[in-house]
C-alpha cells in the first residue's frame, strides 16, 4: 500500500489519514464506537452529543440514565464498583460489536483544606475520580486493542497544575489522573492506544451550579469564580467537549500523553493585574 502523501486543501496527508477521511465521510467519527462515563449530564452529555453528531455510536454510562434519549445506548454504571463497570462496558461492546473510544469523564468534586475532609471522604472521591478511571480503562483495554483508532481521553482539571484554595482533596485526585494519563500513554503506545486528558478551568457544570445554589450570595460567588479565569467567565461544557473530541479523533493519531488546557489562559498566561 502506498504511503506517499497527497494534497488536501494544500496540506500533505498520509495514506492512513486519507483512509480516515474517506471512511468517515459523514463525520470524522463515522463507524466508531465510544463509551462516555458520567455522560448523562454536564460535560459528559456535551461530549456524547458531539461525538454522536459526528457519526459515532455512543454508550452513556452513568448512575442515573433516566433522562438519556434513545439515540444513545445507556447503561447504569457506578465507576466505584468494579462489577458494575465490567457489566456496563461489556453491555456497550455487545451492543456495538466493539469499542474504539473511552471518555473517562465521571467525577465528583470536593471542597476543603487537607484537615477539613474525613478519611471516608478522601476514599470516596479517590474511588470515583481515580480508581474509576482505572476500572473503566482496564475493562475496555481488551476491546481497544482490537481497534485501529483506539483512544482514551480523561477529564482532568487545571487543579492538577495550579494550587487552588480549599481544593486539597479534589486537586490530589486530579494530580493523580494527570500522572496516570501519562503513564497509560507510555504503557499502551505500542498497542496503538492513545491516552490523553483535558484540563478544564472552572466550568459551568452541575456541580458548580450546586455550589452557587448553596452560596449566601450566588451572584457574588459567580463573579468570584469568573474573575479567577483570565477571560473573565466560566468555561462552557461545549468548549470542553470540543477539546475532548479533538483528542479522541482519528485525525489526532500522533497526539498522545498530553494534557490540553481549556481554561481561558489560567495555567499558561501571566497577565497584568487590574480591573476586568
Amino acid at each position: 500500500m502506498s504511503i506517499l502523501p497527497r494534497q488536501l486543501n494544500g496540506v500533505n496527508m498520509t495514506q492512513s489519514e486519507n483512509n480516515v477521511m474517506e471512511n468517515n465521510g459523514a463525520g470524522e467519527f463515522q463507524g466508531l464506537r465510544a463509551v462516555v462515563t458520567g455522560g448523562a449530564s454536564g460535560i459528559g452529555r456535551a461530549v456524547a452529543e458531539r461525538l454522536q453528531s459526528e457519526g459515532c455510536r455512543v454508550a452513556i454510562l452513568d448512575l442515573d440514565i433516566s433522562g438519556v434519549g434513545a439515540e444513545f445506548f445507556a447503561a447504569r454504571c457506578d465507576v466505584s464498583d468494579a462489577e458494575s463497570v465490567t457489566s456496563a462496558v461489556r453491555g456497550a461492546v455487545e451492543e456495538f460489536g466493539g469499542l474504539d473510544i473511552v471518555i473517562n469523564n465521571a467525577g465528583i468534586g470536593a471542597q476543603g483544606t487537607v484537615e477539613e475532609n474525613s478519611d471516608e471522604e478522601w476514599r470516596r472521591v479517590f474511588e470515583v475520580n481515580v480508581y474509576g478511571v482505572v476500572r473503566v480503562t482496564r475493562s475496555a483495554l481488551p476491546y481497544l486493542r482490537l481497534s485501529k483508532h483506539a483512544a482514551v481521553v480523561n477529564t482532568c482539571s487545571v487543579a492538577a497544575d495550579v494550587g487552588l484554595p480549599r481544593r486539597a482533596l479534589y486537586s490530589s485526585t486530579k494530580g493523580a489522573v494527570l500522572a496516570l494519563t501519562r503513564a497509560m500513554a507510555a504503557d499502551h503506545l505500542g498497542e496503538g492506544i492513545r491516552v490523553n486528558c483535558v484540563n478544564p478551568g472552572t466550568a459551568d457544570t452541575p456541580w458548580v451550579q450546586r455550589l452557587l445554589g448553596q452560596a449566601a450570595d450566588p451572584q457574588q460567588e459567580l463573579a468570584a469564580l469568573s474573575a479567577r479565569q483570565p477571560h473573565r467567565r466560566l468555561v462552557t461544557a461545549g468548549e470542553i467537549a470540543g477539546a475532548i473530541s479533538y483528542l479522541a479523533s482519528p485525525l489526532s493519531g500522533s497526539t498522545t500523553g498530553i494534557a490540553l488546557n481549556v481554561d481561558g489562559g489560567l495555567v499558561g498566561l501571566r497577565l497584568p493585574q487590574g480591573p476586568a
